[in-house]
């Protein structure tokens, strides 16, 4: 899943490029603190240390933010696991999925991500492009397990790796249940075994 750069951390670029990494760190630690409702622009201007103006004709409302927020955290993503066997693949993305989900910061971010984007439009659209890509790059997994003869032809990549995610994040959203290493190992083992009996 999605790493927001530590702080203090920098990235190559312009005046520009550190504007919006500072701004993007300070909308972070107000999701995590106070939700999408404290996701004032403003404040976010105030607490990155940049001008309300450019802040505001950038963004523009915190829906637009979160979204930005969101392309960026799709952009860092540590990239799939290639192990060459697909169950080893599958475990590792479920295993950063869980590590994700229980890290202090992160954890509590998608928590407040995903509350955003079940009242606005723009941040809806934006976590449904952060799962597309971060679906996108693990299918490589199950396509070259196909290649392989490890699943049948015909498997679809992203249905694989949606079922690998889906009860962690229900666990996380709904049931409560622990997330950990056990959690994720049953999660991958689960959508494996749908998998190879062709019902994916």
């Amino acid at each position: 899943m999605a790493a927001v750069p530590p702080p203090g951390a920098v990235r190559p670029g312009g005046r520009t490029a550190r504007v919006r990494e500072a701004v993007l760190l300070a909308a972070g630690d107000t999701l995590v603190e106070k939700g999408f409702a404290g996701l004032d622009l403003a404040d976010i201007a105030r607490l990155a240390e940049v001008g309300k103006t450019t802040v505001y004709r950038r963004w523009g409302t915190p829906g637009a933010l979160a979204a930005d927020l969101l392309k960026d955290m799709a952009e860092t993503s540590l990239p799939r696991a290639r192990n060459g066997d697909v169950r080893a693949d599958l475990r590792d993305n479920a295993r950063l999925v869980v590590k994700t989900l229980t890290d202090p910061r992160q954890g509590r971010l998608f928590k407040a991500l995903i509350a955003a984007s079940l009242c606005d439009g723009e941040a809806a659209r934006a976590l449904q492009r952060f799962y597309a890509v971060r679906i996108e790059e693990w299918a490589g997994c199950v396509t070259d397990a196909v290649a392989r003869g490890e699943l049948p032809p015909g498997t679809d990549p992203r249905r694989v790796i949606a079922a690998v995610s889906a009860p962690l994040y229900y666990a996380l959203l709904n049931t409560g249940e622990a997330l950990d290493e056990a959690a994720a190992d049953r999660a991958a083992a689960a959508a494996l075994a749908a998998a190879r009996a062709g019902a994916l």
